[in-house]
């Protein structure tokens, strides 16, 4: 039986997933492949990375790009766009996967207390850097994954990096609120650009998210819950939907759940908290002077390569 656009309809479309090497990133990476997109992956270990990347390729028949980055580091996250924007000559989708929780507070390398910086500020950093290879294709989309804590959530901007009281709970839900408040912001500053920004919740998921660091909530609960979570793929149909659905090329500046519209806080609706978050955000990521005065875009420029001992290495499966 012949392969027809309907069987493979991301045929022809490039897709970057960040926080791939597995769970829920790697669902969705595969799932898109299978699709027909060729895909490209990020992950923080080249090993497990290396294997998400030919198990993608086993399942789909197509390229596999992978990228390797620690993405709580700003100077990762620009060499990560750097390479990208080598090696990936268009990209029709990026899927902002990465994530994580971490019950104590943690600081990177830049200064910056950890599920900030690694929820938030590297997703805003990695889409700003790659904005303008993303309109170059004329129809794009931005996925940002997000979470129901949205819900919970509250930008401190008195204390966005918890150093007055750490609570992983809190900075957690505080991440997701802003990955809703920039997704929502990003879709108000594209426009007409044809770039689309939409947030999604992808459900409980069983994964090894927040394994790392769990709390005692946690080490107890998520042994009882983990027979009644979804598997990484169920978690991962949303993302794929909003990545690849026909019907969503135009819809922009929503958030979803099950693959359907829902209603966010209202908190994520406010447009004066939005557009404060993306100045702090430009400050802290240092973007704000790499803004291009022709088109108030990034451009990738401001990227840094890091030398020899400093690069990890590209796969290409």
């Amino acid at each position: 039986m012949s392969t027809t656009a309907y069987d493979r309809p991301m045929a022809g479309r490039t897709v970057l997933v960040t926080g791939a090497s597995s769970g829920i990133g790697r669902a969705t990476a595969l799932g898109l492949a299978v699709l027909g997109a060729q895909v490209a992956i990020t992950g923080r270990d080249a090993g497990r990375t290396e294997v998400a990347a030919r198990e993608i390729r086993s399942a789909g028949g197509g390229q596999v790009d992978a990228f390797v980055a620690d993405m709580s580091s700003q100077s990762e996250v620009r060499r990560l766009a750097g390479e990208v924007l080598e090696g990936l000559p268009r990209i029709d989708v990026l899927v902002n996967n990465v994530g994580g929780y971490w019950n104590t507070r943690h600081v990177t390398v830049d200064g910056l207390e950890r599920t900030f910086a690694v929820n938030h500020l590297a997703p805003f950093l990695l889409t700003n850097l790659l904005l303008e290879r993303l309109r170059e294709v004329g129809t794009s989309r931005v996925v940002t994954v997000a979470s129901n804590a949205q819900a919970l959530g509250r930008i401190a901007f008195d204390d966005l990096q918890g150093a007055a009281g750490y609570s992983g709970a809190r900075a957690y839900n505080q991440s997701k609120l802003a990955n809703v408040l920039f997704s929502y912001e990003l879709a108000r500053r594209q426009g007409a650009t044809g770039v689309t920004a939409n947030a999604l919740h992808p459900g409980v998921v069983s994964t090894a998210f927040g394994a790392e660091d769990p709390g005692r909530a946690q080490r107890l609960l998520v042994p009882l819950m983990r027979p009644f979570m979804k598997g990484p793929a169920a978690g991962a149909a949303t993302s794929v939907h909003l990545a690849s659905a026909p019907g969503l090329e135009r819809h922009t500046g929503g958030y979803y759940a099950g693959s359907r519209a829902r209603s966010s806080s209202a908190r994520s609706y406010d447009e004066a908290v939005a557009a404060r978050l993306w100045q702090v955000s430009e400050e802290l990521v240092s973007l704000s002077g790499f803004r291009s005065q022709k088109t108030g875009h990034y451009a990738g420029a401001g990227l840094r390569t890091a030398g020899k001992t400093g690069r990890y290495p590209r796969i290409v499966q």
